[in-house]
């Protein structure tokens, strides 16, 4: 199912043009007014402060925020977006932010615990076939994996982490102001509650190695262009004990040269002759499931559309399948034999003659409004 993303600048109420000093202070505007601790129960404010610090994570990092500007949510694609679960994992991501001071106070910081791995932006094309009739694509992609010699603990092999003796393994420490009791990270151990005296060679004491990853993705019949299809537990690798995150792959529809899609429906335009809107005909077209027959019917005009039941994009929710919505363009030809140009003079003598009704009430109409009524003559006053 389709996920749609808001612009984060009008997530965090901001121009294009925002300093980095207005971003940070806009988010904390954001975060403290829906802050889970502040509006208990309240779903959509949890909603609201998840939004706020995926908008602030991307637009407080130069980089990710150079690419969003120039390609939109699209342009994230293997930036590796954070997947925030929960307030505690945003309270840890941003320890700058909420270790002190008006959020500090107000809300404290908890030890983080382990944190899950981060999302995965990923993008396939298809064509509109594809998306009609579903597809298996195959996308590589850059993503960390746990160490191997190190089981992601980030010590040295035969060797563990020990308890951080600065804040004895709570991860963070208390000091009293005033009224206020103030919890910030831990300065040693950056919140783990656990220090590496040896760190592991292979990864460096980062528990996770780069790695290239082959992942197969089903993609269902019925898909639109943005459609987002989440494989969970493809992201990164998190921290010991905790998930991976997951792998959100966006789907972008090719331009197709026949057909426009409108929710379900197709729509496409047929040029035909004027005999052939005129007297009636059968005419062959173009669909999903390849050549179809349309009916044209005596008289079709300019522009109006018929309709192939049941011939256009599937559901994706497996609710059927739209329409095919086909309108038909008169052409009027450009060169003629002399032969079609004497049947057209005998045709038009003939329609001169017996003049439609509808365009004998237009004739007439037409001549009223350029008649000017006796009693519109312009007074003098005397």
């Amino acid at each position: 199912m389709a996920m749609t993303k808001r612009d984060y600048y009008e997530v965090l109420g901001l121009k294009r043009e925002a300093s980095p000093e207005e971003i940070k202070k806009s988010y904390r505007q954001m975060a403290l007014k829906f802050h889970p601790d502040k509006n208990p129960g309240d779903d959509s404010a949890e909603v609201r402060f998840k939004e706020a610090a995926e908008a602030y994570e991307i637009l407080s990092d130069q980089e990710k925020r150079a690419r969003y500007d120039r390609y939109g949510h699209a342009g994230l694609e293997g930036a590796g977006v954070h997947n925030f679960r929960n307030a505690e994992d945003i309270m840890s991501a941003f320890s700058d932010i909420f270790g002190g001071g008006l959020f500090g106070d107000m809300f404290g910081q908890r030890r983080r615990g382990p944190r899950p791995g981060q999302d995965i932006l990923a993008r396939i094309e298809i064509d509109l076939v594809e998306a009609a009739r579903g597809a298996t694509k195959t996308i590589e992609m850059n993503r960390n994996e746990v160490c191997v010699d190190c089981k992601g603990s980030g010590a040295r092999k035969g060797t563990v982490a020990t308890t951080c003796d600065y804040c004895r393994g709570q991860g963070q420490v208390v000091q009293s102001r005033g009224f206020f009791q103030v919890a910030t990270v831990c300065p040693a151990c950056g919140g783990e509650g656990t220090r590496i005296a040896d760190p592991c060679p292979t990864c460096r004491g980062g528990g996770k190695v780069a790695s290239r990853a082959t992942v197969t993705i089903n993609i269902p019949p019925g898909v639109d262009n943005g459609t987002q299809l989440l494989r969970r537990n493809e992201g990164e690798p998190g921290d010991p004990g905790a998930p991976r995150g997951n792998l959100r792959v966006q789907i972008q529809v090719r331009k197709h040269p026949f057909f426009e899609r409108a929710g379900n429906d197709l729509f496409c335009r047929v040029p035909i002759s004027f005999p052939q809107a005129a007297l009636g005909s059968e005419i062959e077209v173009p669909t999903l499931d390849g050549p179809g027959h349309l009916t044209i019917p005596k008289g079709t005009q300019s522009g109006e559309v018929l309709k192939l039941k049941g011939r256009g994009m599937p559901d994706v929710n497996g609710r059927g399948r739209g329409d095919e919505l086909v309108e038909v363009v008169v052409e009027t030809p450009h060169r003629l034999s002399p032969r079609q140009e004497e049947l057209l003079r005998e045709l038009a003598e003939i329609e001169h003659e017996d003049v439609s009704p509808r365009r004998r009430g237009f004739l007439e109409k037409l001549r009223d409004f350029f008649t000017e009524p006796d009693d519109a003559s312009p007074h003098v006053a005397g």
